[in-house]
């Protein structure tokens, strides 16, 4: 059944963007998603349909915003075992493995992780947002693996979605970057948009995009005469941009190993151990691994984080370079 809010605005709430004003007044609404309504033609002012999150509310406007009833999702089961770190009635934790995309979308609509979890239980999954996207409150990138929380019901959802808007979720990622960086520890804060060039990929940008936060400290550097440098990374998010780390590594020129979309050329040196040369040729991946996310429980109302270790695949990696840099 769908839902319609009417608010006035008084005189101390004038002069903001309509969906700031109506996110103070329904705290159970995420931002997102009252932008989203609006883009949807759900909301009227003074009986006028307004496209336009960011329109200035006036003294005595009349605000009606109509929330339809959710849609059923309409997708395929996909069998495949999900690594369930953490589950009760609100919440899934999974740890994803690199390779499978988060939700259908072009050139790949059944073997995604929204399918499989139809597959594991198709009647406990949010359906506020995206149709094809059930249960889905933030993603990680196909070829990245780690840590990802799932929404079992609408109201989990939205909470999830106002602690991700407020960047109040700890989200930590171990990654294996080129090089050494300079200084060892820092924060990288740039604007972020679509690239231009090609419309797949992000790119820092001077002028236009997004804030990007990244707290990174280096964790291990790997260095001798006769192979590249590498250095173990983790980084922790202020933000959640799109491949924000990805692209932040790149614009310092240190792109991740295996990353094949955001990578700086790079001549292989002479005489590396062909072990590890032979891991990192057939590294069908990026080395970037969501270890830890941590929320305030939406239900419980209690703080919670989780861990999760490195892949086999990349503490191969690790394991050889340790024992090559001695």
């Amino acid at each position: 059944m769908k839902k319609k809010i009417n608010l006035i605005v008084l005189d101390y709430e004038k002069n903001v963007r309509v969906d700031v004003f109506i996110n103070k007044k329904e705290d159970n609404l995420s931002r997102t998603r009252i932008k989203n309504l609006i883009l949807d033609k759900k909301l009227k002012i003074n009986n006028k349909i307004i496209i336009d999150p960011s329109k200035k509310v006036s003294v005595n406007d009349n605000i009606s915003l109509i929330i339809p009833e959710p849609k059923k999702a309409s997708l395929k089961p996909y069998k495949i075992k999900l690594n369930i770190v953490y589950e009760d009635k609100d919440i899934i934790v999974i740890d994803k493995p690199s390779g499978i995309v988060m939700h259908p979308g072009a050139g790949n609509f059944d073997n995604t992780l929204v399918n499989a979890l139809i597959n594991y239980d198709k009647s406990s999954l949010s359906n506020i947002g995206d149709e094809l996207r059930p249960g889905i409150v933030h993603r990680i990138d196909k070829d990245t693996s780690g840590l990802i929380v799932i929404a079992k019901n609408n109201e989990t959802h939205e909470n999830l979605s106002q602690q991700f808007s407020k960047h109040t979720i700890t989200r930590i990622y171990q990654l294996l970057i080129w090089g050494k960086i300079r200084p060892s520890q820092g924060r990288i804060k740039t604007l972020i948009s679509r690239s231009s060039k090609n419309r797949q990929m992000m790119e820092v940008s001077q002028t236009k995009g997004k804030i990007a936060i990244t707290n990174y400290k280096t964790l291990q550097i790997f260095q001798n005469k006769k192979t590249p440098t590498l250095s173990l990374l983790e980084c922790k998010l202020e933000t959640g941009r799109t491949h924000q780390i990805r692209v932040h590594m790149n614009y310092l020129g240190h792109s991740i190993v295996g990353d094949n979309k955001y990578k700086k050329k790079f001549k292989m040196i002479k005489n590396i151990d062909p072990l590890l040369e032979n891991e990192i040729i057939n590294l069908k991946r990026q080395f970037l691994h969501a270890k830890t996310i941590g929320f305030n429980h939406p239900k419980k109302n209690k703080q919670m984080i989780f861990n999760s270790n490195l892949p086999e695949e990349l503490r191969k990696i690790i394991k050889i370079l340790e024992n090559t840099y001695k």
